[in-house]
């Protein structure tokens, strides 16, 4: 018989080292402080116990206030899920996209700088960002659209850093749709485990996985010198 995930309450939430992150800096100025500390409790109550098994009443109680203060707010559910998703992606496309990374003429650096930051970005904000990856299936078809369309423009930043680093001779000619794949994975799959009160930093993770993407592209093979006239050079006698 399957067993049922253990539910956790707005106390247990709020208690938890493993929940804490940056996520509350990550909505809009526009926002009052109520909208705000009810989309923080939906991050936790989301990544914990995911979004279906989230009651709103779960979400309001963990800023100590009644179900029907966040439909003040917010219409729906669904609705702060789209706003939790939306935002993140929004946010880390901007901070990968930095006119510092965008001004840097070097591809490896800039590939370095964008895995970094990608990264970085990542584990600073991973509670929302387990979020952003692993509830995506709760959004309607038009949000899940919009949502969509920022992960291609994410994916393309990173695969023309890629392209532009094998096209000037920088990395090697290695296959571009394969290696930015394998590059995104490595930055996002730190949502599933990280803590912000573990052994690494933020940035220590972002140094790590940038050595590793430069490994990835591996540097171009130098070209074969040019024999001599009259083939192989000759023995010296």
């Amino acid at each position: 018989m399957a067993r049922r995930q253990a539910r956790f309450t707005a106390q247990d939430l709020a208690d938890d080292p493993r929940l804490r992150d940056d996520s509350p800096e990550l909505w809009r100025e526009d926002l009052g402080p109520v909208p705000r500390a009810l989309l923080t409790s939906a991050v936790r109550c989301f990544a914990s116990n995911g979004y279906h098994a989230t009651t709103t009443r779960d979400i309001a109680e963990g800023v100590g206030l009644s179900p029907a203060a966040l439909y003040v707010h917010f219409p729906s559910k669904e609705l702060v899920l789209f706003e939790i998703i939306r935002r993140g992606h929004e946010h880390v496309l901007d901070h990968v996209q930095d006119p510092s990374v965008l001004a840097l003429d070097d591809s490896a650096e800039r590939l370095r700088s964008i895995i970094y930051r990608y990264t970085a970005w990542h584990a600073r904000h991973h509670v929302a960002a387990r979020v952003c990856q692993m509830s995506l299936a709760g959004l309607t078809a038009e949000h899940y659209d919009q949502v969509l369309e920022l992960r291609h423009r994410t994916n393309a930043f990173f695969r023309d850093a890629v392209a532009r680093g094998v096209a000037d001779g920088s990395f090697a000619p290695v296959d571009v749709e394969r290696v930015t794949r394998a590059m995104l994975s490595l930055c996002i799959d730190l949502v599933r485990w990280y803590r912000l009160d573990g052994p690494d930093s933020p940035e220590q993770l972002g140094e790590f996985n940038a050595d590793l993407a430069l490994k990835m592209v591996g540097r171009a093979p130098a070209r074969p010198a040019t024999p001599p006239p009259g083939g192989e050079a000759a023995h010296a006698e």
